[in-house]
């Protein structure tokens, strides 16, 4: 069995894990982690779990944690999880560089999957990505377009980054040199080929969706992934969670869970 403790039980991510855990028979809810003062704290959540702001008291031997919450408070939850030596799937998104340091140095402690999406079909499309920019080259340019509700904090999505950075990692260039985070103004040169275009629109309830274009000489190959529900994220998370039970240390992302790489 399965236990798990979910970091931002509240949220719109934390409640779709409970959800969905609460409906197996092969995965426990032990905890549910909010931030404190949060006017639910001490509420029942799922299966009868307080709803606390006291991770360390939550984890059990053989627990995994589960964080859909903010940078700030998944560093803080991860240097627990460190001390505790409890494995950790963090979805979280829009970390520094910095930051991102931290998890991997966490990672020689303890085992992590690190993923900005837990979606199987954004997993898979990164494969598809990384092929068709081997096959189409230079001879198209390739922009990136996200869409995300109106709420979504972060831009450009953790996501589409990676897409750009799979794309610049095949062509063997630099994103910090050739990402281009939308366009303004007139341009004294014409695009050029060593760019990727990075595109982010906000609005209404999107829960999710990745659009990359490469675009040739009268042709146009689209390749899209739309996210119609949170649940598709949530089983990921907790594919994750079953993956880490059987690691002792290492940094993973969802791509190792689903062995694709």
């Amino acid at each position: 069995m399965l236990k798990i403790i979910v970091c931002g039980a509240l949220g719109k991510m934390g409640k779709e894990v409970i959800s969905k855990a609460c409906r197996r028979k092969d995965v426990k809810l032990i905890g549910a982690i909010e931030t404190p003062g949060h006017p639910f704290l001490r509420k029942e959540i799922g299966e009868k779990i307080e709803v606390s702001s006291e991770l360390e008291k939550a984890i059990e031997k053989d627990s995994v944690i589960i964080e859909f919450t903010t940078p700030s408070a998944t560093l803080e939850h991860l240097r627990i999880a460190e001390k505790k030596r409890t494995p950790i799937v963090i979805g979280t998104t829009g970390f520094k560089e910095e930051e991102e340091k931290r998890i991997k140095e966490a990672s020689c402690a303890i085992p992590i999957v690190l993923s900005s999406n837990m979606s199987i079909g954004i997993n898979f499309l990164y494969n598809i990505v990384k092929e068709a920019t081997k096959v189409l080259g230079e001879n198209f340019d390739k922009e990136i377009i996200e869409i995300h509700h109106r709420n979504k904090k972060d831009a450009p999505s953790g996501t589409a980054k990676r897409i750009a950075q799979i794309i610049a990692n095949v062509e063997g260039k630099n994103l910090s040199d050739t990402g281009v985070y939308g366009r303004k103004g007139i341009r004294e040169e014409t695009r050029s080929k060593e760019e990727i275009g990075v595109h982010a629109v906000r609005g209404g309830s999107v829960v999710g969706e990745h659009t990359v274009l490469f675009i040739g000489e009268e042709e146009r190959l689209e390749i899209i992934h739309r996210a119609e529900s949170r649940s598709i994220f949530a089983e990921g998370a907790i594919l994750a969670a079953k993956f880490l039970a059987q690691k002792e240390k290492g940094l993973y992302d969802l791509q190792d869970v689903l062995r694709l790489k």
